[in-house]
């Protein structure tokens, strides 16, 4: 296009020479703050974003505490089964606000709060010793230089 009507018509597009400047941010932006907010609160407590039924969203943060400790005490059967009924109750109270770090690690830190705070069962504190990280040995050398 030639003439007045060449420099009065907008342009779009992402081509070369027509850049966006804004200081507001997109809304696929948006969604993915809005996204990342809202995974912060159900799994590690973070500040609920605007707009989320606060309702539903902790019925689904329950629901996911339950099945990481359903996920646990795979993991850890002797741990859990020591603790009976009172596990699920348990380790949801003590996961509530702790991000997940995966079932064995989420598993290791509880039998190890539970052992610190002295109550872990003997069955827990057997599987305990045996699946807990130990330091590496020094290796000596039977002969000296």
């Amino acid at each position: 296009m030639t003439g007045p009507s060449a420099e009065a018509a907008p342009t779009t597009g992402t081509g070369a020479g027509t850049e966006a400047v804004t200081d507001a941010t997109t809304p696929a932006e948006d969604l993915a703050a809005a996204q990342a907010a809202l995974r912060a609160e159900l799994v590690a407590g973070g500040r609920l974003p605007p707009g989320f039924d606060t309702g539903r969203v902790d019925a689904a943060r329950r629901a996911l505490l339950r099945k990481r400790a359903g996920e646990v005490a795979r993991a850890w059967p002797l741990l859990a089964g020591s603790l009976g009924a009172a596990f699920t109750p348990r380790f949801v109270r003590w996961a509530a606000g702790r991000p997940p770090s995966g079932s064995f690690a989420d598993g290791l830190a509880f039998a190890q709060h539970l052992r610190d705070a002295g109550e872990l069962p003997p069955l827990g504190a057997t599987e305990l010793s045996e699946r807990e990280p130990r330091p590496e040995k020094v290796r000596r050398r039977f002969w000296r230089r």
